[in-house]
């Protein structure tokens, strides 16, 4: 387990400040923010590079805070990977390995071990310069593995790259997380967050301000600047089927969705802006081609308008005007038709 306690820092006028949270054996826990957020810094101090900050950090019960960079049972990837760029692929893996004092035959069977795992076994001749970024992402895990380390911290690995290549190294990244690896990731995209996280936490001007669930996060935000930031209340895990031509059919807990998408069938998620949806007393005969009977559990203020929460099994958040509230005379208790287009359904693999 990793435990962060009370961890603050000074760095000009960035300050993090008394920053708590855990990660449990095996977890994957990605910390959520946006720019300057102070996401980078926070992972620099758990693997040693920023000294000087105050509060403890623990690593299966050991204080990792003054411990040097080696010795703290973390590997580090960068987004820019940060590759040797004078060695070879079988060197940059191979370079942490030297620390153990291991035999030629050893390091060998162990990089080769882990080019295989990362599906880079073709490429250990080549030097970084002819990689591509997703192939420099692959070298830099596997690198980062060398050691076996007890957590492996993860700085936006994936956000330079295209869409494809973001979907390999996600597959790898839930592949090397499943084989009992604790991975710390942090990130400014929430769908990547959605995607590959056990526990989110997102980050406020150098603070933790809340952590949960990707489906309790996204819902149920503590605060307006985390409501803000994720955007996200109609947030649901599931699977998409195949179904005629682009619509497709999407099964989750709270019944069965129209999605129009061009993905493959799978596992992912689906999100619905709480504007697309439209309230009304009868059912919404046209071409929205999702519709719910549901009761009004409560309404609440929102910047714009009214966002009115119902009940169709799950919970579905509307943003409505709040003349359409009057209109509808909605209170709670109030039955309701729910619905939205195919449309505006975003499927999500994963």
């Amino acid at each position: 387990m990793l435990t962060v306690k009370d961890l603050s820092v000074k760095l000009g006028k960035f300050e993090l400040n008394g920053v708590n949270f855990e990660v449990g054996p095996g977890e994957y826990f990605v910390l959520l923010g946006v720019s300057g957020a102070g996401k980078s810094v926070l992972l620099q101090i758990i693997g040693g590079l920023i000294p000087g900050a105050s509060g403890v950090v623990m690593l299966n019960g050991k204080d990792i805070s003054r411990e040097k960079v080696q010795r703290r049972g973390v590997g580090l990837v960068f987004q820019d990977a940060a590759l040797f760029p004078h060695m070879n692929v079988f060197k940059n893996i191979a370079y942490p390995l030297r620390s153990l004092k291991l035999n030629d035959r050893e390091i060998d069977r162990r990089v080769r071990e882990l080019a295989d795992m990362t599906n880079i076994t073709k490429l250990l001749k080549r030097n970084p310069a002819n990689l591509s970024g997703g192939e420099k992402q692959r070298v830099a895990l596997a690198r980062a593995l060398a050691l076996k380390p007890q957590c492996l911290l993860l700085d936006e690995p994936i956000s330079s790259l295209d869409v494809q290549l973001r979907r390999e190294l996600r597959s790898l990244l839930r592949k090397i997380n499943a084989n009992g690896q604790t991975i710390v990731h942090v990130t400014h995209d929430y769908e990547e967050a959605a995607l590959l996280a056990s526990r989110i936490g997102v980050i406020e001007n150098g603070s933790v301000v809340q952590t949960g669930k990707a489906p309790e996060v996204f819902s149920r935000p503590k605060s307006e600047f985390v409501a803000n930031f994720v955007g996200i209340r109609n947030f649901f895990r599931g699977e998409l089927r195949d179904g005629k031509d682009s619509m497709k059919k999407f099964l989750f807990d709270g019944g069965e969705v129209s999605v129009l998408t061009g993905e493959p069938e799978g596992a992912g998620y689906i999100t619905v802006r709480g504007e697309d949806l439209i309230i009304s007393e009868k059912r919404w005969e046209s071409s929205a081609a999702n519709s719910f009977p549901g009761r009004v559990i409560a309404l609440e203020p929102a910047r714009v308008g009214t966002e009115v929460l119902v009940d169709i099994g799950v919970t579905l958040s509307a943003l409505v005007s709040k003349e359409s509230v009057s209109n509808l005379q909605l209170e709670p208790g109030s039955k309701v038709w729910v619905s939205f287009k195919a449309s505006a359904v975003k499927f999500i693999p994963g």
